[in-house]
């Protein structure tokens, strides 16, 4: 496991705290700051009452657990995925929410990971970052950190209002694995297109109860950690090569694909396409058809261009984002050998990533 230091912050004083709040840093823009040079350097969270001191008025007892060497997202992988989740299952019952600062580019593929490694979650988990560094005099970075600790807190009858792994960003509070990063030079750098808005903030917090997954606190917390790699995403465009589609298939040790189709899961219908997809089916490829529209959903068979893919066996990924279907594939393959109960899982929801 990573290295880490952990920092504790009581905003409270001399009251007592009304919750507790994990922070993991993982990386990324929000904690970095301008050192005397200029150059951006990691963010020293033992001050950050300094930098965000309006925190003073939620009245928490906030730790802080960073990585010791900060990771930009682009080099985020399963271990780190791991890693956080580890950190979660480990301090579960010590606090009443959590709060993830993770890089904006790989953020969606950590957060889908974590909704379906932590099973039986009953406690806020909510992913943020920023487009600006914390320092900088527009810095969307401390809303969206205080916005983030604010609904990690927040509770009703004595039950956290959230109990499920969130993106909170530029006012808008996601489902996680409905989420996907759309924007690189604004700051509503994430959107949920098959999914409603779970809350929305303004002069206060204005939770959609409706669409935000039900708490249940009967069961202990299971952690799922084990991803098996072997996949690839095969991207479908007008002109596709039979070369590239049979090196993409026939990588060695390859077990899954995610393949991005066209509109509701249409593909080519030439016979070397489709055969070349049936033998690696054959072989026990699992492959899961995924839309690259933003919004809609895959539905084999509505199109003879989908028809076919239906027959031999590609499984179909209904209104997932690309970001859930390969963090779920990962996950399924991990601990399942059975190519059923492998499609059964992955046509089946985990927590709330499709629709039936």
């Amino acid at each position: 496991m990573r290295d880490y230091s952990k920092i504790n912050i009581i905003t409270s004083v001399p009251k007592e705290p009304e919750a507790s709040i994990l922070i993991i840093y993982t990386g990324g823009t929000l904690g970095m700051v301008h050192d005397k040079n200029g150059a951006l350097i990691p963010f020293d969270f033992s001050s950050i009452l300094d930098h965000v001191p309006s925190l003073r008025q939620l009245e928490l007892n906030l730790t802080v657990i960073s990585f010791e060497k900060p990771t930009d997202s682009s080099n985020i992988n399963p271990d780190d995925w791991n890693m956080i989740g580890q950190m979660i299952h480990d301090h579960y019952h010590e606090f009443d929410g959590f709060v993830v600062l993770h890089g904006t580019d790989t953020m969606a593929f950590t957060a889908s990971a974590m909704s379906f490694m932590l099973e039986n979650l009953d406690k806020p988990v909510i992913f943020t970052g920023a487009q600006l560094p914390i320092s900088s005099l527009r810095s969307d970075a401390r809303e969206n950190l205080i916005t983030a600790i604010e609904i990690a807190s927040s509770r009703i009858n004595n039950k956290p209002i959230v109990s499920e792994v969130c993106i909170y960003f530029d006012y808008v509070l996601l489902r996680a694995n409905r989420s996907k990063k759309v924007e690189s030079l604004h700051f509503d750098a994430f959107q949920s297109e098959n999914y409603p808005v779970l809350a929305e903030s303004g002069v206060v917090i204005n939770y959609h109860h409706a669409v935000i997954k039900s708490f249940q606190s009967e069961k202990d917390l299971i952690l799922h950690n084990k991803f098996d790699r072997n996949v690839v995403i095969l991207k479908l465009y007008p002109g596709i090569t039979e070369d590239v589609v049979r090196v993409i298939t026939q990588i060695p040790n390859l077990r899954g694909i995610v393949m991005e189709t066209f509109g509701s899961g249409n593909a080519p219908t030439s016979p070397w396409f489709i055969e070349l997809l049936r033998k690696a089916i054959e072989k026990g490829v699992t492959i899961l058809n995924v839309s690259q529209c933003p919004g809609g959903r895959v539905v084999q068979g509505r199109y003879d261009t989908s028809q076919q893919l239906q027959r031999i066996g590609v499984i179909e990924g209904a209104d997932l984002t690309l970001e859930s279907a390969i963090s779920k594939l990962m996950l399924i393959l991990g601990e399942e050998q059975d190519i059923e109960i492998i499609r059964k899982r992955l046509m089946e929801p985990i927590s709330g990533e499709l629709t039936l």
